[in-house]
């Protein structure tokens, strides 16, 4: 019968084998030391008489406890006399044994040491001196089993290392996964707490429901995929998907990175591999989810490595485990990744990861349903239309529409709001899109100038060429490293994109240097950022979209499947294809220029408005733009009272100084909420009053 605990089986027998060599030295030691020849103990006496007789062939003394301890041989050898308690087997040894050594003890006084000395120099008898014994007999033991103990101490910890795969001692934890199994009862994470993946979502309820009722597809004859593969953008949601079957069928939930499998030692990888899925059969039926697979399972052959590279080695053994499953086994393994097209093939193979699932960016809807879930622990005011925010914020994954309310919650929190209002989401909004707004920044007139007609140019365009984009902000604060900008997004979700669509987009971005050159008849630097876009959507365009017609409809660069020599700035085509690339670029760029220019040349008038009113106000929305350009003018927002952050001295002296009154108020057996009231009516009375408007300047 097989041992269960391999580490216990292996420690009950090495101790077992360390006991038996202890038993044989100790006999051979025995045997060895005293086991032949006995020594026979005199009296001090005898030990005189014998010494008189000349019986004694040599004798040493040494000091001990009071004594001087004699031991010496016999001439001759004598026999033992016969104790009276043995028997047998040790009575027949006693008859028959005899001796040639003798010891015994004198007292340790001049008169007794001078007689045995005289004897021995009248008998002729070898007589030698040792000094005074520095250690007992459990020390000089002590001395001789220590080390002994020591050595086989040593090898039992290398012989419990070296058993079950190096699992044991310090040196085997390295091969350990480092994956811990969750607890199914902590794990709150649910389908209803993933919003805006409802597809995926469809595609992940049949292996929960393998988890909770195997038997009903297995029955069928139907085989659940042994692997699923979430791939997709960065924070659409990916390890929350995962959490979430795993909460939804209530088993524990194995979750490493696949960069925590590999190490500088070779073999930890697949060594933790393996005690992964070991650990996940144990508690079958469980989910294995490995993140950022693509860090262990990329393509065979290119690592510096060879075949014996380690990373290589772990996908080896991922690809063992994974083809060594039994439908029994209960162990789905999910992995994520954002580059499917550098795994290995083995790994994409039916039979391993048989399902692969997009996890894309979310629509409008989806947008929306992820701000409901994420506002539901946020007071939000009543103004705040989600859906709004949702239009606006194209192409957000879940973690951006998160950190977006959670950037408008701290701006509402230093600004000492109650609630969240639409100010603090359009601040968040720019915050995360170009950085905090550089209020300190000094600009000359003529450079402010010139970043509101540049803003205004883009934004006039953009209302012009409105097919496919809105105009949904314009502004001239500085954040970043600009001086401003125009925010347009489709007005619609788009997964394809038409040439008439990306020339309108070309326009758009040409906008800011057509309104310069327009208006002052000089460029200046502000358009480095947008002809680096345009620039990257017209070489697309014509590498990889095949909307040139001299390069025709081929596909030069942009393939999501290019190979490693290609990666690594190696072209695939010839110089004369990169010289026509590079004049189809200039072409396009140039016409959409020339086209942005005609447009603001048509309209001179209403971009002269929108730059004034950008000076004015420095921020247009969508609403404002529109009415300049319908009706000439538009409306002022109304000014919000204490819209300017504070500092954290400011904030917390504010904070102590609201305590203070809550507590007076308490004092004077005040309602500290009314209290409160007061003074707020008692300080927004001046401001209300007709007569404090004369005395502002």
């Amino acid at each position: 019968m097989k041992n269960e605990n391999g580490n216990g089986g292996f420690f009950k027998s090495s101790f077992l084998y360390v006991i038996i060599f202890l038993a044989v030295i100790a006999g051979i030691y025995s045997f060895m030391g005293g086991s032949n020849t006995k020594t026979k103990t005199l009296s001090q006496s005898e030990f005189v008489q014998a010494l008189s007789d000349k019986e004694i062939d040599s004798f040493s003394m040494q000091p001990g406890q009071d004594v001087y301890n004699v031991t010496g041989t016999y001439k001759q050898s004598k026999k033992e006399k016969q104790n009276g308690n043995n028997s047998g087997l040790n009575a027949l040894i006693s008859q028959q044994s005899t001796t040639t050594k003798f010891q015994t003890s004198v007292l340790e006084n001049d008169s007794s040491v001078k007689n045995v000395t005289d004897l021995a120099k009248k008998t002729k008898t070898e007589m030698t001196t040792k000094p005074a014994a520095s250690s007992g007999f459990w020390l000089n033991l002590v001395i001789s089993v220590v080390p002994m103990l020591l050595i086989l101490g040593i090898a039992y910890m290398m012989m419990s290392q070296s058993g079950k795969g190096g699992q044991g001692g310090m040196m085997g934890q390295f091969g350990k996964s480092k994956a811990k199994p969750s607890n199914p009862e902590d794990n709150k994470t649910r389908f209803e707490n993933v919003a805006g993946a409802d597809e995926e979502k469809e595609e992940l309820v049949e292996v929960v429901e393998f988890l909770k009722s195997p038997k009903r597809f297995t029955e069928m004859g139907a085989r659940i995929p042994k692997g699923v593969l979430l791939e997709g953008p960065p924070g659409t949601g990916k390890t929350m998907l995962a959490k979430a079957v795993a909460g939804e069928a209530s088993v524990p939930f194995f979750s490493m990175s696949g960069s925590d499998f590999v190490e500088m030692f070779v073999g930890v990888g697949a060594s933790r591999v393996r005690d992964l899925f070991e650990q996940a059969k144990k508690t079958a039926p469980a989910i294995i989810f490995i993140d950022e697979i693509d860090a262990v399972g990329r393509r065979r052959g290119s690592g510096v490595g060879g075949g014996n590279d380690e990373r290589e080695q772990t996908l080896n053994q991922i690809l063992i485990e994974m083809d060594g499953f039994d439908n029994s086994e209960g162990v789905i393994v999910l992995a994520s990744t954002n580059r499917s097209d550098v795994l290995d093939p083995a790994l994409l193979r039916s039979g391993r990861f048989d399902r692969k699932i997009m996890v894309g960016a979310p629509d409008v809807k989806g947008r929306e349903a992820i701000l409901k879930v994420h506002a539901k622990n946020k007071p939000l005011a009543p103004s705040v239309d989600l859906k709004a925010i949702a239009h606006q914020t194209p192409g957000y994954v879940g973690a951006d529409l998160e950190n977006l309310l959670n950037e408008a919650a701290l701006l509402a929190a230093r600004r000492n709001k109650k609630e969240i209002d639409t100010a603090d989401l359009d601040e968040a909004e720019d915050r995360i899109f170009q950085g905090p707004a550089k209020a300190n920044k000094t600009m000359s007139e003529l450079e402010r100038k010139t970043t509101a007609f540049h803003e205004a140019g883009h934004a006039l365009v953009g209302l012009v060429k409105s097919d496919a984009s809105v105009v949904r902000k314009v502004t001239i604060v500085p954040r970043g490293r600009i001086g401003g900008y125009a925010l347009m997004t489709p007005k619609t979700d788009r997964y394809n994109i038409r040439f008439s669509e990306a020339k309108e987009r070309l326009a758009g971005l040409m906008g800011g240097r057509a309104a310069e050159m327009t208006t002052f008849n000089e460029a200046s630097s502000g358009a480095s950022n947008d002809f680096q876009q345009a620039t990257n959507l017209a070489r697309q365009m014509v590498t990889a979209y095949g909307m040139s017609d001299k390069l025709g409809m081929v596909q030069l660069e942009g393939n999501a499947s290019v190979g490693y020599d290609e990666a690594g700035g190696a072209k695939s085509y010839s110089d004369e294809t990169a010289a026509t690339i590079d004049s189809e670029v200039r072409r396009l760029t140039q016409e959409a220029f020339d086209e942005a220019k005609k447009i603001l040349t048509e309209h001179k008038d209403k971009l002269e408005q929108i730059a004034n009113a950008l000076l004015e106000v420095e921020s247009l929305d969508e609403k404002q733009i529109k009415d300049i350009y319908e009706t000439g003018t538009f409306t002022k927002k109304g000014e919000e009272d204490d819209g300017d952050a504070k500092s954290y001295d400011e904030t917390k002296a504010a904070l102590n100084h609201k305590e203070d009154e809550v507590e007076d108020a308490e004092a004077k057996g005040e309602d500290p909420k009314e209290a409160e009231d007061a003074d707020k009516a008692e300080a927004e009375t001046p401001d209300d009053a007709p007569a404090d408007d004369d005395s502002k300047s």
